[in-house]
């Protein structure tokens, strides 16, 4: 698509197309049924009458965690919102191709998409905070490279770097917290302490571009190493974040969000893991 057309009326596509998403998300929650877990606490009349102020009252801790860990987000956003401006905007002096740079993120999509069942299979194998903790660090040191592919020009190390980034490493983080966050809390109140603690973490890396920007405006020097420095930085809190939290990924499902759960025994575990997979199967 010409330049032109994409600036004038092209960028409402993907909007338009955003419909599509919206009725297949419509239809298949109609189709999803309740957990086993909340279905009995509803059947003994155990679902929480104020859910929000149970999970602060109980929970804020982990939902502190939470918010912490959501931060994650940097990573996105120094690969395809930051990472894009400073590769194609005239005013930083890089002159990447749009066209080119625009499949970065269609790219990084397909890795992950391959990539997600090999690392949650893994976390269910070695623990959730591993492989959260090493995506982390990860990713973090891996925006260095990147931004610095970007600051000498060179397209296919920082599309290299990129994919590997976002596409791979970051996995280790995006494919595990949505089991890993609702794990922390109680059936309850399960659903809004994750959401309320993970919305306000994503919340806070939506400023980030404008950080950014404030920190490393077009002009400025070391731009790979400031934004690189505080990505990196943010990557470390949510890997302390993991860190703290209690490792989930043995619990029985009634246990979760105990703090003085025990995990199963390992072959037992493992016999529980195998049904589920036989039971999804049929």
């Amino acid at each position: 698509m010409p330049s032109e057309a994409f600036n004038d009326w092209g960028w409402r596509i993907p909007f338009l197309m955003s419909a599509i998403v919206l009725i297949a998300g419509f239809i298949i929650r109609k189709e999803v049924h309740e957990t086993p877990a909340f279905v009995k606490e509803e059947k003994q009349d155990k679902v929480a009458r104020s859910p929000i102020s149970e999970a602060f009252r109980h929970s804020w801790k982990h939902m502190v965690l939470v918010m912490f860990m959501a931060l994650m987000n940097v990573i996105p956003v120094v690969a395809t919102i930051f990472g894009a401006a400073y590769a194609v905007q005239p005013a930083y002096g890089i002159g990447f191709d749009k066209s080119v740079y625009l499949w970065i993120p269609v790219v990084g999509n397909i890795v992950a998409v391959l990539v997600i069942p090999f690392v949650g299979n893994l976390s269910d194998k070695i623990g959730r905070r591993p492989t959260m903790i090493a995506g982390c660090l990860g990713s973090g040191l891996l925006a260095f490279v990147y931004l610095y592919a970007i600051s000498i020009q060179n397209v296919p190390l920082a599309f290299a770097s990129s994919i590997v980034m976002w596409g791979m490493v970051y996995q280790g983080y995006n494919a595990v917290f949505p089991s890993f966050y609702p794990e922390l809390f109680q059936t309850r109140y399960r659903v809004s302490a994750m959401a309320i603690a993970q919305n306000i973490g994503t919340m806070l890396t939506a400023m980030l571009p404008a950080l950014f920007a404030l920190v490393a405006p077009p002009g400025s020097d070391n731009i790979p190493l400031v934004v690189g420095g505080l990505a990196f930085f943010i990557t470390c809190v949510c890997a302390l974040a993991a860190y703290i939290a209690p490792e989930t990924h043995r619990l029985a499902m009634e246990d979760l969000g105990n703090p003085n759960a025990k995990p199963m025994d390992k072959t037992a575990y493992e016999a529980s893991r195998k049904g589920s997979f036989q039971a999804v199967s049929h």
